[in-house]
């Protein structure tokens, strides 16, 4: 085998890694030229084997390789030991049982070129009087509807619908072919059925949205808008991808499945940095659409476990994704071949102006102070089908942790049938976007101050009028420990300002109290689907606000490895079902939030950036504010000399 210089265990993969996978498995006789990668990504080590690395021992690098062999249909679950080429462990999946691989790249166009020669697709699209040869095809996960389509159970099954792209650059998604359906199977190249609930007019209107004719002349109002550093950027990172900016340090990482990764984010005061969270990731999205119709009741998609997010990263550029003074990363992954693929441009990370950090002006004493926020930003974007989503990471100087997702991109679109229908907004003439939700799984591996935490759920309460509070206008706050998993399954409640404080119970302030960090979320709705329904059942995850679970390396998605074609229950339930004890355990933090979209003509033909995310913050993990230490902005920034700057 190739020999593999030490490197840390969170290090990020290399080519020459990825190689390496694919020769022990060739050389392990597991390949085939029909054997597809599915997946390669690092298989961290646990929590304790990091912790206990020092930089004089080789780094355990174990691989985790998924493959499916496109002939025989034999799904695969291996681990690759590095640099000695071991084959640690394989399991030969069930898929009617485990649910099956994440979709191929290869199975995308497949779709289309099998529908493209059915006698029943044609005769549908004949019907229309459409031209065959303008026929996309959306590949959309089939979801599992055991009860309707039993045949379906233990095959790989996609199902597509049409759209017409008038001419190649044409934007197909303007002009849904409504009413038309198909199940294809693609290992064995069958198109199981096709659909037709009959013709209806197809949208007309142009959705392209580059074109002057759409567009309108471009804006002449803008004047160009610099953000420059002439001093450089304050932050750095070094060839193991170790970030250190202001006094905060993490390693940044990156997964096929899972996109972005942050490991070892910590606060440094002067004495080493103070860990908080030990790898944070979204670790599960599901879009569920809401429009009962026959064609599309059945649509909801898991990007990160069915699509694997982290393979379509963008390659960002300078002055579009990014502006100011970039540190890009590339990202390496492997092909459906088992190849090396970089990634370029895949990571953003920089730092940026956030307004003001704190501000007084003092009547008493005539002083005024300000300081202004700036935040460190790493960030990656991904385009999944018809939707873009920015996965942005915020560490800000005051000790803040901040998520947010930006949506973006296209609405999935539908022949709207006219009048006040009640699942889907109208937003061109007859084009309709179904009524749906992106809900996201933050996995947050916690480890505030140590890895012995404890979660408590903090409600602010009205105190009745009485002998205690004559006049009626007090109230306090409850604290209520989550001391088992069974505990733990819990929902955001806005009215009662909830929020959830994940604490060390060994570790004091000056106060005598425990360390602490707040989760707060944003509190919006969780799945709206029935709770008896396909797709409850496969994201339970998504059915609340917040799971905690006793920390175990083998749990590392919200809805199961293997989410394509599962039936349910998989991931969080199933973890959770152990009712593990939490209080003052090593604690993962799984945290639902999202967006509930009831698209607006605005939206349309291009979505401008909607936001969905979630914040930590300290709790006394701090004796005081972390930043009196920030110095003024110079006078020459904050106006003239004479006003003496931003302080006196």
């Amino acid at each position: 085998m190739t020999d593999l210089a030490p490197r840390h265990p969170l290090a990020p993969v290399t080519e020459v890694e990825i190689q390496a996978v694919r020769a022990a498995l060739d050389h392990h006789e597991l390949l085939s030229e029909e054997t597809r990668f599915v997946y390669v990504g690092l298989e961290e080590p646990a929590k304790a084997q990091v912790l206990a690395w020092n930089a004089d021992e080789s780094a355990t690098r174990r691989f985790r390789a998924l493959l499916l062999d496109v002939r025989t249909q034999v799904s695969r679950d291996v681990l690759v030991d590095l640099p000695s080429g071991t084959v640690v462990s394989e399991v030969t999946l069930d898929p009617a049982t485990t649910g099956h691989l994440p979709v191929l790249d290869e199975e995308f166009e497949l779709v289309e070129q099998l529908l493209s020669k059915d006698e029943r697709w044609l005769a549908a699209i004949e019907a229309r009087g459409l031209d065959i040869e303008k026929v996309r095809v959306a590949p959309l996960s089939a979801g599992v509807y055991a009860d309707e389509y039993p045949d379906e159970a233990g095959r790989r099954v996609l199902r597509g619908l049409a759209f017409y792209q008038e001419h190649p650059a044409d934007s197909a998604w303007a002009h849904p072919i409504d009413n038309l359906l198909a199940y294809v199977d693609t290992m064995n190249h069958v198109v199981d059925q096709v659909i037709d609930y009959g013709a209806v007019a197809l949208p007309a209107e142009s959705g392209n949205y580059d074109d002057p004719a759409v567009s309108g002349p471009p804006r002449t109002t803008q004047k160009p808008l610099h953000i420059t550093q002439p001093e450089g950027s304050s932050l750095s990172i070094d060839e193991d991808n170790l970030l250190t900016w202001e006094k905060w340090s993490l390693r940044v990482g990156f997964d096929a499945r899972e996109g972005l990764v942050l490991h070892q984010i910590g606060f440094d005061e002067g004495q080493g940095p103070r860990s908080i969270i030990h790898r944070a990731s979204i670790s599960e999205m599901v879009v569920p659409y809401a429009d009962p119709a026959p064609v599309r009741s059945w649509q909801n998609y898991f990007d990160t476990g069915e699509y694997l997010v982290g393979r379509y990263a963008n390659a960002l550029e300078l002055g579009c994704d990014c502006l100011g003074e970039i540190t890009y990363l590339d990202a390496v992954i492997a092909d459906d071949q088992g190849r090396p693929k970089t990634l370029p441009n895949a990571i953003c990370i920089h730092e940026e102006d956030f307004g003001i950090l704190w501000k007084h002006t003092d009547l008493w004493s005539g002083s005024r102070h300000t300081r202004r926020q700036r935040r460190l930003v790493v960030s990656f974007f991904t385009t999944i089908g018809n939707y873009d989503y920015g996965f942005y990471w915020y560490l800000y100087l005051d000790g803040t942790i901040e998520f947010e997702a930006k949506a973006t991109g296209i609405v999935f679109t539908s022949a709207h049938p006219g009048g006040d229908y009640p699942y889907a907004s109208e937003i061109a003439p007859g084009l309709g976007a179904p009524f749906h939700q992106h809900l996201f799984s933050a996995r947050l591996d916690m480890a505030v101050d140590g890895v012995g935490n404890r979660v408590e759920e903090i409600d602010a309460v009205r105190v009745p009028k009485g002998p205690e509070n004559p006049r009626g206008n007090a109230f306090r706050t409850q604290a209520t420990v989550l001391a088992r998993e069974s505990q733990a399954r819990r929902d955001a409640d806005p009215g009662k300002n909830r929020v959830w404080h994940v604490s060390n119970p060994e570790k004091l302030n000056r106060l005598g109290r425990p360390v602490a960090y707040a989760l707060i979320p944003e509190g919006l709705p969780t799945l709206l689907a029935d709770p008896e329904s396909s797709v409850a059942a496969r994201a339970a995850f998504a059915t609340q606000h917040l799971w905690v679970t006793q920390y175990d390396p083998a749990e590392r998605y919200a809805a199961g490895d293997f989410v394509n074609q599962h039936p349910g229950q998989a991931g969080l339930p199933t973890y959770t079902a152990q009712d593990r004890e939490l209080d003052n355990q090593d604690l993962v933090l799984w945290h639902t939030f999202g967006l509930t979209h009831t698209p607006r003509p605005e939206d349309w033909p291009i979505m401008p950036v909607d936001y969905t995310g979630f914040t930590l913050k300290p709790v006394g993990f701090f004796d005081r504010n972390p930043t009196l230490d920030v110095p003024a902005s110079s006078a020459g920034h904050c106006g003239p000399a004479s006003s003496g700057g931003c302080h006196d």
